[in-house]
């Protein structure tokens, strides 16, 4: 089996998320042309249901999964939020239970949002991996099915956002897409591979997650210790091997961001498009803003992955000057 779905993968899985959700819109805002020096193609992620991008693989991965288990009953995963939201929300679509663990000091209204949808939550860990690794053992002693981060399914999914973008607007030149664990930059080469698209591909880390800009530039899986307080959808201490392995074939550069960088384009968003992108959307912008020299007279697409974003965080992020 290849590495990455193949067009007839991605269809399939166009046909499912389309059952629930309609395709997001794509802008091209002139305040943001103007900010960054060139075309820019926004895709509007933030529409979704539970307000982000994941929803499409989860929709994909739990239809899968029911076909697979008929008789499961309960789910688990770990997440720092949008990945749990999805989980709640597809595993109510279809009959699951659904356990949440996220770590301690997590994002409040992520928390509120995945117990509206009806899973229960747990927190444990002081990060990500650590939630990781007690959903492991949770899903054991309760014989529960784990819902991993990275997943061929997940991957299938979320390629439908990419299909959307580079079908509706020809020629982009780049684009840059944000890596929690790999999901998105992995669909996103999926995409191109099945639409024709030519566009470059450029990840994008926080400067306090670095795992997957070491490990791209090492050709080897690096773990990394995390520190964003923004950019927590992007706060992986671990990489997935599988991602990595399709990374370093299919990805041009990653580039690193600074938690002010991230906090500017937040900023930039709001007052540019009047959306709100939670810190790890605002990333993508971020990325392009800092290599905006090499982007003059380029077509660039950016995802706007999700606007979930505790209130007093965007206040606080408003408040401050630049941007």
């Amino acid at each position: 089996m290849s590495l990455l779905p193949d067009p007839s993968e991605l269809e399939a899985a166009a046909a499912v998320v389309y059952r629930s959700v309609q395709p997001t819109p794509q802008y091209a805002w002139p305040l943001l042309a103007q900010r960054l020096g060139t075309e820019v193609w926004v895709k509007h992620e933030n529409h979704l249901p539970v307000g982000a991008f994941k929803l499409r693989g989860g929709l994909v991965y739990f239809a899968a999964l029911r076909r697979r288990e008929p008789e499961l009953r309960g789910v688990i995963a770990a997440t720092r939020g949008n990945h749990g939201q999805s989980v709640a929300y597809a595993a109510g679509l279809h009959g699951f239970s659904a356990t949440i663990v996220v770590p301690h000091g997590n994002s409040r209204e992520k928390n509120a949002a995945m117990r509206m949808l009806g899973a229960e939550l747990i927190e444990n860990g002081e990060d990500f991996q650590a939630a990781v690794e007690h959903a492991a053992r949770l899903a054991q002693e309760r014989g529960l099915h784990r819902v991993p981060s990275f997943h061929r399914d997940l991957v299938r999914g979320v390629a439908t956002l990419w299909l959307e973008l580079f079908r509706a607007v020809s020629e982009l030149d780049v684009v840059l897409v944000p890596i929690g664990l790999g999901s998105n930059i992995c669909a996103a080469a999926a995409a191109r591979a099945a639409s024709g698209a030519r566009a470059r591909i450029v990840g994008v880390v926080s400067d306090q997650a670095t795992a997957y800009a070491q490990s791209f530039a090492a050709r080897r899986l690096i773990e990394s210790p995390v520190s964003t307080r923004l950019a927590d959808g992007l706060a992986c201490r671990t990489p997935d091997a599988a991602a990595l392995s399709i990374i370093w074939e299919v990805v041009d550069d990653i580039v690193q961001v600074s938690e002010a960088e991230v906090a500017a384009a937040m900023r930039a968003y709001f007052s540019d498009t009047h959306n709100v992108a939670e810190g790890a959307a605002a990333a993508a912008l971020a990325g392009a803003l800092k290599i905006a020299d090499c982007l003059r007279g380029k077509r660039v697409g950016l995802p706007l992955t999700g606007g979930n974003v505790d209130r007093e965080l965007f206040a606080d992020v408003l408040s401050q000057p630049g941007g």
